[in-house]
């Protein structure tokens, strides 16, 4: 057996490694440390110490190649992808570790980051997949774990049925992928990528399956008409794991939908380049409809994920190398500015039990500090400049349009204002609507002010550094 390609996975194996050390970590102390605030070795810095380290070592590409006879294939823009997936991933512990400190908590912190970094592996097996059933376990790898981080304040009623209502509607989603990927094998005879171009002919029996795998990555994208779970799963869920579900979970689908559609559907592109079209304006235009009603800010936060699956979709429409990069680039300042508003939403949550609209009344006069942070997220995510969501925005609107989807791009614009006036509903309440009871003033803990910070920087910083979105655009050709 040749091990050297043991060394194409080297971000597998890193993983792998800060997974065993924190389980082992979490095994041997004290039953008693998990009192009072938790183990002060596994109170956060552990988990983001070793995270942090594993991205830095493997944050520079390496070479093209394939491992277990092209099970596994390894791309130079999957380290990117990766690289970002780990940065979020690590805004969440910092923001997650003030809650994993309540004194009602009932359960262990090593199972949170175990059960977290779980879900990270199976993405990195999604995105470097060669063959569908690789592709699939990493799915589940994914899945799984995730199911039981939605429902991990299992004392909680809200938590305990967001992770039932998540588990059912994952079970369903993946049987029904797993039948169009047996569709695929039964009329080509093998689940290569690379091969499978060669024996697709768009016969009613590979449409067939087309259409069960694409509603499987739908539910996982919570695209319509499949996001009908995930107001619940989003307000039911602990608002660490929500962010965590909006945004990592979010970008490893988006860009495993993309290759694959390019690798191995490419015969079949006028076919689910018209699904992608009906599906990307149903997903803007519902969501956006529906987050203008909402109260609650999770359930808002939940219907415009749902819109910003849609404009993540305008990335790959057009199956291009200009497509894949304005999707990582979008990503990436999504995930930045999504945190950020969950960051707050988690901080307040915390301190002052508030959960409306109406509860962040007046948020500017007694926090400015996270009030106005939050307004940066929440101008970020709606494309207002000079913020890097407007220079995400306006990458992944070239690519469509410059794919020839020009009614497409101007109907995400108009989307684009409607989802303007529900952002603009929560400045107003923080900055203008008075409140006879207004959030407390309070301090946040030092996790939660690091992370807060590394969200600011992103939303200011990336739309300045046009160097980022060229160091993807030149990887984006290799795939």
């Amino acid at each position: 057996m040749d091990y050297s390609q043991f060394l194409y996975m080297r971000e597998e194996l890193s993983l792998i490694a800060v997974l065993v050390i924190l389980f082992l970590a979490d095994l041997f102390m004290s039953p008693d440390a998990h009192k009072q605030g938790g183990h002060p070795v596994l109170n956060t810095m552990l988990p983001v110490i070793l995270l942090t380290i594993h991205t830095v070592i493997n944050f520079f590409p390496g070479t093209a190649g394939d491992a277990f006879g092209g099970m596994y294939h390894y791309a130079p823009m999957h380290t990117i992808v990766k690289s970002v997936l780990n940065v979020a991933t690590i805004i969440v512990f910092l923001m997650a570790h003030e809650w994993m400190k309540r004194e009602d908590t009932s359960f262990k912190q090593g199972e949170f980051y175990v059960l977290t970094l779980s879900t990270l592996l199976g993405m990195y097996f999604m995105i470097s997949a060669g063959h569908f059933l690789m592709f699939f376990i990493g799915l589940e790898t994914a899945s799984i774990p995730m199911a039981c981080l939605v429902a991990f304040d299992k004392y909680r009623h809200n938590s305990a049925e967001a992770g039932a209502k998540y588990i059912l509607t994952a079970l369903f989603s993946s049987a029904l992928l797993l039948f169009g990927l047996s569709m695929i094998y039964g009329s080509t005879g093998t689940l290569y990528f690379d091969d499978l171009p060669a024996r697709i002919d768009g016969n009613p029996l590979q449409v067939m399956a087309f259409v069960f795998f694409f509603t499987g990555m739908g539910f996982k994208l919570s695209l319509v008409p499949f996001h009908l779970w995930t107001a619940d799963v989003y307000e039911g869920a602990p608002s660490a794991v929500t962010a965590y579900l909006s945004v990592v979970s979010k970008g490893a689908a988006a860009f495993v939908l993309l290759t694959i559609l390019v690798k191995v559907f490419a015969p079949m592109i006028g076919d689910w380049q018209e699904v992608l079209y009906w599906v990307t304006i149903a997903s803007i235009t519902v969501a956006n409809i529906f987050a203008v009603r909402q109260q609650n800010l999770k359930r808002l936060m939940a219907f415009s994920s749902v819109s910003q699956a849609g404009y993540i979709m305008l990335g790959v429409i057009g199956g291009t190398a200009q497509g894949m990069t304005a999707l990582v680039y979008y990503v990436l300042v999504y995930a930045v500015a999504n945190l950020g508003v969950f960051a707050v939403i988690t901080i307040v949550a915390l301190r002052a039990q508030k959960f409306t609209l109406d509860d962040y009344a007046g948020l500017y006069r007694t926090n400015p500090k996270i009030a106005v942070l939050m307004t940066f997220s929440l101008f970020s995510l709606a494309g207002i400049p000079p913020f890097a969501g407007f220079f995400s925005k306006f990458f992944i609107f070239s690519a469509a349009f410059h794919s020839g989807f020009h009614l497409l791009v101007f109907i995400a614009l108009v989307n684009t204002v409607i989802s303007l006036y529900y952002y603009l509903l929560i400045v107003k309440a923080m900055f203008i609507t008075p409140s006879d009871n207004p959030i407390p003033t309070f301090r946040s803990d030092t996790s939660t002010r690091v992370g807060l910070a590394l969200c600011a920087i992103g939303i200011i910083g990336l739309g300045l550094a046009g160097f980022v979105y060229e160091a993807i655009d030149k990887l984006a050709f290799g795939m």
